[in-house]
């Protein structure tokens, strides 16, 4: 079935097709000094981020930027418009230029895969407005398009924002916001520093497609954890195993600041090619920003890695309802479907450093 999506899709489409066929980030060279290639990083989003407020107008700038320090830090929500009040830069608002120096934005804070991830969730955003090409109807076809406060939830790729807090700036701490349903992206920069928690990647439809071709937002972090829960011997697949049901995030939108004990399996406990897949899962999240962040990161997750724990709720069998979290003394990340396996939450978290707590203190 063939669905015409709207104009925001020729650029990011355009965008995609130019990386390689394998969809996969390209991880920097191991040649690369890690600091200049951040450095690089930054200056690349910088750049992007000027270019978009330059193309906008006096009210566009005054609605992308705000203090770095404010409520907005935190206005991010699952929820799609309508239901939660987002600010910032609407899509639905922004002319075709506009909306292409977006993507260029996007591709530059994201890696690839990070960046196709993104747009599929929105796609299927799209996809959820529209009710077609989704697996079981997608949830609906009665989404309204058009902004919020005008008569219900709206859905589609028009209702996703953009703001700055603080000024874009190669040197000094600001942060990138970009979300709407079903996602929502924080990226906090300070020099050749970054972190992109707390963000949250969700999916609905989680299956979806488009002129035959299947679309699964977050199918690999899906099979990958069903790949680790059945690769584990029976003892250990015990000791991952909670003894109780978790059916939603535990450290969702407006669970900043909590603190949860660490439960299940112990990653040391792992041999190691359990240990291996278990950080291919964790690279699903970490890896969602430009790699030029993402390596830092996963060495940092790497070392910690023997105090890290995954926990499971729920069957064991591929297609199955299924949670788990993967805690570790910088990381919490959560995969809860919504009572379906086409409707996913899942949270992506660093306790000491979300929002840029630790960078921007430096």
């Amino acid at each position: 079935m063939r669905i015409t999506f709207l104009v925001l899709l020729t650029p990011i489409v355009g965008a995609l097709a130019a990386f390689s066929g394998t969809g996969q980030s390209q991880r920097p060279s191991a040649t690369a000094p890690a600091a200049s290639s951040a450095t690089q990083a930054t200056a690349r989003i910088v750049s992007a981020a000027q270019a978009l407020v330059a193309s906008l107008d006096d009210a566009g700038r005054t609605k992308v930027q705000f203090p770095f320090e404010g409520p907005q830090k935190t206005r991010w929500s699952n929820l799609p418009s309508g239901i939660f009040e987002r600010q910032g830069l609407r899509l639905a608002d922004l002319t075709p230029p506009q909306r292409t120096a977006v993507t260029n934005l996007l591709t530059a804070a994201l890696s690839r895969d990070g960046y196709r991830k993104v747009t599929e969730i929105m796609k299927g955003d799209e996809v959820l407005r529209t009710g077609q090409g989704a697996r079981g109807g997608g949830g609906g076809g009665s989404g309204r398009a058009g902004g919020c406060g005008r008569g219900g939830p709206a859905f589609g790729e028009d209702e996703y924002y953009l703001a700055f807090l603080g000024t874009p700036s190669a040197t000094t701490p600001w942060m990138l916001q970009f979300g709407g349903h079903h996602l929502a992206i924080n990226l906090t920069m300070a020099g050749s520093q970054a972190s992109m928690t707390p963000s949250l990647p969700a999916a609905q439809p989680a299956t979806y497609t488009i002129e035959g071709r299947e679309i699964r937002p977050l199918g690999k972090e899906n099979d990958k954890a069903f790949a680790l829960i059945n690769a584990l011997d029976a003892p250990l697949q015990k000791q991952a195993i909670l003894p109780y049901r978790v059916s939603d995030l535990v450290l969702g939108p407006g669970q900043d600041g909590r603190v949860i004990q660490p439960e299940g399996l112990r990653a040391s406990a792992l041999p190691p090619a359990q240990q291996t897949m278990l950080l291919e899962i964790i690279r699903e999240w970490a890896g969602i920003v430009t790699d030029a962040f993402a390596e830092p990161r996963m060495a940092e997750i790497r070392a910690n890695l023997p105090q890290t724990h995954f926990a499971w709720s729920g069957p064991t069998t591929n297609g199955s309802v299924a949670y788990f979290r993967i805690q570790g003394p910088t990381l919490v990340i959560e995969y809860a479907p919504q009572n379906s396996v086409d409707h996913i939450h899942t949270i992506y978290r660093d306790p000491t450093n979300d929002y840029g707590a630790k960078i921007v203190a430096k």
